[in-house]
């Protein structure tokens, strides 16, 4: 099959970001006939995504804060602090976004999908943009519940996405769906786990 070679020159990161939001079901035919490295992917789509929602997050709570009304005062993070949370919160995510496309590439047998890992990427990279786009609205700690509409309608492409670029019955996209996030769950678990022990020492040192 052809495929067409994706390349940010070809369409603009806002564009895709517009259409897999807005028309997902349309834009996912789109990226099934694209061809499209995990480099390319994560440099020129992940991280940027991710960075911002990151950036939005370190501005909220190192620079704005959060109001604390018992107590009548604001708590902001240590500068220091943020800024590594929000290194730290771009590369888990790189990691989280590889694993999850790994997850999708192990389980399609499971629910009579092809294997294809690059497929599988694309999913993993695409189908999280509305949650790194609601990430954005972490600039304003009040706003923290459109981030949690971000990631259900991530779910949504999840979805959509994978009989459309895996080729599983549309029946057991719903089975796929659920599996691939019960075990990113159990993988976000473990990260953050190990994560929240390295925030603790960057934090005694800043």
């Amino acid at each position: 099959m052809y495929r067409a070679q994706y390349s940010l020159s070809a369409m603009s990161l806002v564009e895709r970001v517009k259409r897999i939001c807005l028309s997902p079901d349309s834009e996912w035919s789109v990226i099934d006939g694209e061809s499209a490295s995990t480099p390319m992917l994560l440099s020129g789509y992940v991280v940027p995504l991710a960075g911002a929602s990151a950036l939005a997050a370190f501005i909220g709570e190192s620079i704005v804060g959060r109001s604390l009304t018992y107590f009548g005062t604001t708590y902001r993070v240590p500068v220091g602090t943020g800024l590594a949370m929000a290194v730290m919160s771009v590369a888990l995510t790189v990691v989280a976004v590889v694993a999850c496309s790994m997850i999708i590439d192990g389980l399609a047998p499971t629910f009579g999908a092809h294997r294809s890992h690059s497929q599988a990427m694309k999913i993993a990279s695409y189908a999280p943009t509305p949650a790194w786009v609601a990430g954005i609205f972490r600039m304003f700690p009040s706003l923290g519940v459109i981030t949690l509409i971000g990631g259900l309608y991530a779910l949504y492409l999840l979805f959509l996405g994978l009989p459309r670029l895996m080729k599983c019955a549309k029946e057991k996209a719903f089975g796929y769906t659920a599996v691939v996030l019960l075990c990113v769950i159990v993988f976000g678990v473990v990260v953050n786990m190990i994560s929240g022990a390295l925030i603790g020492s960057i934090a005694g040192v800043f």
